[in-house]
C-alpha cells in the first residue's frame, strides 16, 4: 500500500519533495498544512494535493497521514518533530535536525518510545552518486585518504529570508555548510578536532563560515559555506594515489565523478535519480520493515555534535574536540 505523506509548511523546498514523490510508487502526498487557511488551500489546489489544513495540529490529527515531511524553519524542527512523533507519525525532518546533540538524542529517544521512525533529510546521501563515491574511496581508487575539500554557497538578496534570522537558527553552516560537514563525516568518520571561523550578517547569523576538521587516520577536511557568495557546489577527495572531483555533490542534478591520477582523468558516470523521492522511499521501506533507514540516530547525533563544536570554535577562537 502506498504511504501517505503530510507536508508541515508550504516552504519552497516542498516542490522538490513533491517532484521526487511524484516519481515514486511507494509514496504519495495526501495533505499540506499552513497557519493560513487560504494559503494552504491555494497551495493544495495548485499542486493537486487532496487535503489542506489551517494548522499543523490538524494535519497531525489526520489518521490517514502515515508520515510527515517537516520543512519549517530550523528553530521549529525539533518542536514539530516531537509533536508529530507523539501523534503517531513517522518523520522525515529537513536538515539540520538541530545544532545541539542533546536535542537530537532526545528526539530519537521519543521516536523509540512511540515506535516511530525519525530521519534527518540529507537527500544527497540517498543518490547513487554518493554511494559510488563511498565505494570508490573504500576500494582504494585514490589510495590512502588524506584530504577532503568541500564548498556550498549561494547568494540571495532578501533581507527577510529566514536563513538570515538568528531566532530561527539561520546561518550558512546550518543551511548549506552542514552538507560539507555531512559529506566529510560520511567519508572519514567522526572528527576528533575542529576549528571554525565565521563572518556575521543578517541579524547575527554566519553569512560565511569556514572550517577544518581532523579525523582519525590523519584525514583533514577543509570546507566553506556562504549565503552571500556565488553559487558553488564542490567536493574533492584527495588520496595518496589520486583524487575524486564530484560534479554536483549536493543537489545531484548533473551527477558525475572525475577520477584523477597523475596527468590523466577518467569520468565515471553514475545513474540518475531524484534524491528527494529516494529518501522518501527509504523511509517508507523502513516503515514496512523491508530496509533500515539510511540515516538514523548515530548519524544525526554525529552531525549535530560536529556543528555544535564548529560553532563553539568560531565563538571562542580556539579549536574544539567534539564531545562524545
Amino acid at each position: 500500500m502506498t504511504a501517505q505523506w503530510g507536508l508541515l509548511s508550504t516552504a519552497r523546498i516542498n516542490d522538490k519533495f513533491l517532484e521526487g514523490v511524484a516519481q515514486s510508487r511507494e509514496s504519495a502526498v495526501l495533505a499540506v498544512a499552513s497557519r493560513d487557511r487560504a494559503r494552504a488551500e491555494r497551495y493544495a489546489a495548485d499542486r493537486g494535493i487532496e487535503r489542506a489544513y489551517d494548522s499543523y495540529e490538524a494535519l497531525l490529527a489526520d489518521p490517514d497521514v502515515d508520515a510527515v515531511y517537516i520543512s519549517l524553519p530550523n528553530s521549529l524542527h525539533l518542536e514539530w518533530t516531537e509533536r508529530a512523533l507523539q501523534a503517531g507519525k513517522h518523520v522525515l525532518c529537513e536538515k539540520p535536525l538541530s545544532r545541539r546533540e542533546a536535542d537530537v538524542s532526545a528526539a530519537f529517544d521519543l521516536a523509540e518510545r512511540h515506535e516511530r521512525l525519525l530521519m534527518e533529510a540529507f537527500m544527497y546521501r540517498h543518490h547513487p552518486q554518493t554511494a559510488r563515491v563511498v565505494e570508490l574511496v573504500r576500494s582504494g581508487a585514490v589510495g590512502r585518504l588524506r584530504i577532503i575539500r568541500a564548498a556550498f554557497s549561494f547568494h540571495f538578496e532578501d533581507a527577510a529570508d529566514v536563513r538570515l534570522s538568528a531566532s530561527l537558527d539561520g546561518g550558512s553552516l546550518m543551511d548549506v555548510g552542514c552538507y560539507c560537514v555531512s559529506g566529510a563525516r560520511l567519508l572519514a568518520g567522526e572528527p576528533e578536532l575542529v576549528s571554525g571561523t565565521q563572518v556575521l550578517g543578517g541579524d547575527g547569523v554566519d553569512v560565511t563560515f569556514s572550517g577544518w576538521m581532523r579525523f582519525p587516520e590523519d584525514v583533514i577536511a577543509h570546507f566553506d559555506s556562504g549565503l552571500i557568495l556565488d553559487d558553488r557546489f564542490e567536493l574533492e577527495i584527495v588520496g595518496e594515489e589520486g583524487s575524486l572531483c564530484v560534479r554536483d555533490p549536493w543537489h545531484c542534478g548533473t551527477p558525475g565523478i572525475e577520477l584523477r591520477r597523475a596527468h590523466t582523468a577518467e569520468l565515471i558516470e553514475v545513474p540518475s535519480g531524484n534524491p528527494y523521492g529516494l529518501e522518501a522511499d527509504n523511509l517508507v521501506s523502513a516503515m514496512r520493515g523491508e530496509a533500515a533507514p539510511l540515516l538514523g540516530r548515530a548519524d544525526a547525533e554525529g552531525q549535530a555534535r560536529a556543528i555544535e563544536a564548529l560553532y563553539a570554535s568560531a565563538q571562542s577562537g580556539a579549536s574544539v574536540a567534539p564531545a562524545r
